[in-house]
């Protein structure tokens, strides 16, 4: 076992909890941006871990709260999405197969090396090393741990993003979700679609009936968070009609906009790239189809007043 601690944060630490037997999830309070959650599963023989971390010092935390529970190596590494605050850790897992959809590939590549400006603000990264997946499917795969069947699946559409898996334990009526679902934060779908989240959480999330959810970013939940993130993205359409046909911009329907019960999720400026593409989907065009994320991105700085985005990972 490890006996050298990467310390993140004294004040949120992270914490494990043991979701279902051998199965544990590795929540990062408070979930904002950059600072997500992963999971991992214990069997005889090794480890296999749901996502890295965002930074080399956050992965090298979440690695030694692994050896803390078993001195078991991790075997294989499973990436939800392509997004960094999943990804740039990978390189930190030696000797794991890396597991992920095709697109998420691509996706890490497209993407690049870690930045925070201009829209967060700074970040120690560390020697951040891209290692994408380099195992890839297109629908979907079975993992095992001993005899506890873990199904990798594709969502089937653009979510979150146009590569988001989910991990289903059928035995434990356990998912890990990825960043498809939220809790506590502001659902963020500016890289992948508004209408196609609703569509995977009604059609692929809702039927699977989970009763324990690991979200990528927040406490661990049950099967209530679909629906509360549902709310949130059917208020976003409403409000993309309304600012649209008033000829308004998305920036201007956000600060014109009462975000309500929402106002209460953490990182509320993500309003404005969610409205970006719920724009976008009033037109006609396939779901989930590229956008100008950095001028979404750029008028969510300008909602914040100005300032880069908080991020404290």
């Amino acid at each position: 076992m490890s006996t050298v601690q990467h310390d993140v944060d004294t004040v949120r630490p992270p914490r494990v909890e043991e979701v279902a037997d051998g199965v544990f999830a590795y929540v990062q309070p408070d979930g904002t941006w950059w600072i997500n959650n992963t999971g991992f599963i214990v069997g005889r023989r090794g480890v296999v871990s749901v996502d890295a971390c965002a930074t080399v010092r956050r992965t090298r935390a979440y690695l030694d709260a692994i050896a803390g529970v078993t001195a078991q190596p991790v075997r294989t590494l499973i990436n939800t999405h392509h997004h960094g605050d999943h990804t740039f850790g990978n390189h930190l897992f030696r000797g794991a197969t890396i597991v992920g959809h095709e697109a998420t590939r691509q996706g890490i590549a497209d993407w690049g090396e870690p930045r925070s400006a201009p829209f967060w603000t700074d970040v120690e990264w560390g020697d951040v090393v891209l290692e994408p997946p380099f195992l890839t499917y297109t629908d979907g795969v079975t993992v095992w741990s001993d005899e506890m069947r873990a199904e990798v699946r594709h969502v089937g559409g653009p979510a979150h993003t146009t590569n988001d898996s989910v991990v289903w334990l059928p035995e434990q009526r356990l998912l890990f979700s990825g960043d498809v679902l939220f809790n506590g934060g502001t659902p963020f779908v500016v890289q992948g679609s508004v209408a196609g989240t609703i569509q995977v959480l009604e059609e692929v999330v809702k039927p699977l009936g989970a009763a324990t959810i690991v979200p990528g970013h927040g406490a661990v939940a049950g099967p209530e968070l679909v629906d509360r993130v549902l709310g949130y993205l059917r208020f976003v359409q409403a409000a993309a009609v309304a600012g649209h046909s008033s000829g308004l911009t998305p920036l201007q329907t956000a600060r014109e906009l009462d975000l309500g019960e929402y106002g209460e999720l953490l990182d509320s400026e993500r309003i404005v790239g969610n409205l970006h593409r719920a724009y976008a989907e009033l037109e006609p065009g396939p779901l989930g189809r590229p956008i100008d994320v950095a001028a979404a991105l750029g008028d969510m700085v300008a909602y914040n007043g100005g300032k880069p985005l908080t991020c404290l990972a």
